[in-house]
Order: C-alpha cells, then structure tokens, then sequence
C-alpha cells in the first residue's frame, strides 16, 4: 500500500474515533439521568394455616341435633332457630330474621326462617357463606320408619356447624370485608322420587329460592359464595360437582389450590363428578346471579351421596372432627385470603 493510502486511513480512523467519541458522550450525557424506580407488584402474603376448632364445630352440630329434627313447623325447628340466630349475634354478627310462608309439594303450608348474619354491612367488598338448617321430614332413603324424620346431623347440621366455627373466629381476626352468613331454611323438604303424586319442580331448597328472589338488602351482590352441605362424615371426599364447575369454576379452583396447600387434598379431589341435581347453591348462581359453589360430599361406591343420606343412620356418629377441620380450614383460609 502506498503513503497515500496511509494517509487515507489515517485520516478516517480520525473521524471514526471523533465520531465514536462524541456518540460516547451523548450516551454519557443520558447515564447520568437517574432512573426511575419500577412499580412493585402487590403481592398477597403466603397462605397461613387459620386458626378453626373442630371440637368447637362438633359442639355445634351437637347441639343442633340435640334439638331434635329440625322440621319446619315444629317446636324442634323454633328453638333451633333461636339459638342460631343468638349464636350468630353472640360473635358479633348483624342478625336478619327473613320470615316467609310456602306451600311444599304436598300442599303444607311451611313457616320458614332464612337466618342472616351480617359482619360489616357497611362494605361493598363481601363473601357469601350459606347452608341450610333445616332436616329431611321423613327418611325416604332408609328401609325403616320411612315417614318419620330423620336427625340430620349431616345433612343440615354439619355446614351449619361449621360456619359457626368459622363466624366464631372471624370475631377474634376481624378481617377488613364483609361476611354474610346465611342459613337457609326449607332446603330438605322436596318431593321424594318414590311419590306418586305429579312431579313438582322446585320442590326442593325453597328457603334460598326465596332469599334470592327478595335477598335481605336492596341490590345485594358478594364477590363469590360457597355453600357447605353435608361436610362432616369420616373420610368424606368433596369434588369438583357440575352445577359449581358450570357457573364458577375459578372459585372451585381457588378453593381446591387453597385446600391442596393447607394438605387436604386427601378430602378435596380434583375430580370432576355430576351427582349433585339441586342445592341451594343453584338458585344463589340462577336467580341471583352470584357465582357460588357447593362443597358437598360425594361417595364412590354409591357415585352419589354418602348411604346415610336421608336415612335415621344421618346421626353423631357419623361425624367426624378431621373432617370438619379440613373443610372448616379450607373455607376461612379463602376468607381471609380475601381480606388481604
């Protein structure tokens, strides 16, 4: 290569290093602008284990039972009603007697109580937990003394029980949402399959068929609600049942993550089942259009309910407090998650 081409380069690797030098400080010039700090992202504090007494639901149950079948129209069904209602009051919950008459499929006229109690019904934020308090008028499921009733301790007692509990340590936390805890009456007094009379649809949960035609607060709306029914036999598995999966499975998702965290998936399955026709849970989703699930016992072996079910063997003896502990975890885990 000649001088002349020497020079040449000289020359541009000249303007190639001024170049580079000056683009260096136009860079240098924006590194000394201190950025701007990103957003956190909230996040919700780790799920801890909540504090729920099984031998405080037990009691519960117990006492409900001990009142005897609670029937609409009986004595049985009034005093129960008081001490739920006085219960509920006890811890610290607004109380909403909704009183109402229907004629059930039989043409009786039944005088109905849905109990309601409200934590906070100031704030708009709310969850909705409900289950019914009334027992089945005959054991329709059993071979014995099918017309008389049956103790429901079970099927009635144990959800309410539960939510007893669960009301009862919401006092003590005092989580900033609103509750409302609903016990609904008439649930159990539908038309039984071996009735010869014509069929009647809607025979059955008449207590939240009402409240969610005339909910007990003008415009009354939840986030979500869950719905306990039959929730304290031995070894109980709850699925994923159709009637919750069809109008809310996130909430049925939420609350099987949140029962598999706290090591319950031994009676939380992730298994899908259709064995559910009609809960009260139905007509909280139809009517009143909140997204709610059931947590309702299914048995493989019947791939129905439990074979208790609507018979006089639906006792104490049924009951068992693991389970109950399980189910009473897993639900005010999922409350006080919300709170947060």
């Amino acid at each position: 290569m000649g001088q002349n081409g020497i020079l040449k380069i000289k020359t541009i690797l000249l303007f190639t290093v001024i170049a580079t030098l000056g683009a260096c400080g136009d860079e240098s010039s924006k590194s000394t602008k201190t950025p701007k700090p990103k957003a956190k992202t909230a996040q919700k504090p780790a799920l801890q284990r909540p504090n729920f007494n099984a031998d405080s639901a037990f009691y519960f149950i117990q006492k409900q039972v001990d009142f005897g079948p609670r029937v609409p129209n009986t004595e049985a069904h009034q005093k129960a009603a008081n001490y739920l209602s006085g219960k509920l009051a006890s811890y610290g919950f607004e109380i909403i007697e909704q009183k109402t008459q229907v004629k059930a499929f039989n043409g009786k006229n039944l005088n109905l109580t849905n109990i309601i109690g409200e934590y906070k019904p100031e704030l708009n934020n709310r969850i909705l937990l409900f289950a019914h308090w009334d027992t089945r008028p005959f054991a329709d499921q059993d071979t014995e003394n099918k017309t008389k009733p049956i103790d429901g301790a079970n099927d009635g007692g144990s959800g309410v029980g539960v939510l007893l509990e669960i009301a009862r340590q919401i006092e003590k936390a005092q989580p900033n949402i609103g509750i409302d805890i609903i016990f609904f009456d008439g649930e159990d007094y539908g038309q039984p399959s071996d009735d010869m009379r014509q069929r009647q649809s809607g025979s059955w949960c008449l207590g939240s068929q009402y409240w969610s035609r005339n909910p007990h607060r003008e415009n009354y709306s939840a986030n979500f609600g869950i719905l306990l029914d039959m929730v304290g036999a031995k070894d109980a598995y709850f699925t994923k049942e159709a009637i919750s999966m069809y109008y809310a499975p996130h909430i049925v998702d939420k609350v099987w993550s949140i029962a598999s965290t706290l090591g319950h998936s031994k009676h939380f399955v992730f298994q899908e089942t259709t064995h559910v026709g009609e809960d009260d849970h139905l007509y909280v989703n139809r009517i009143a259009k909140i997204p709610s699930i059931d947590i309702i016992q299914y048995d493989p072996k019947t791939r129905a309910f439990a074979p208790h079910w609507h018979t006089h063997d639906d006792n104490m003896s049924v009951i068992d407090k693991n389970t109950l502990r399980a189910v009473g975890e897993t639900v005010l885990a999922t409350v006080l998650q919300e709170a947060n």
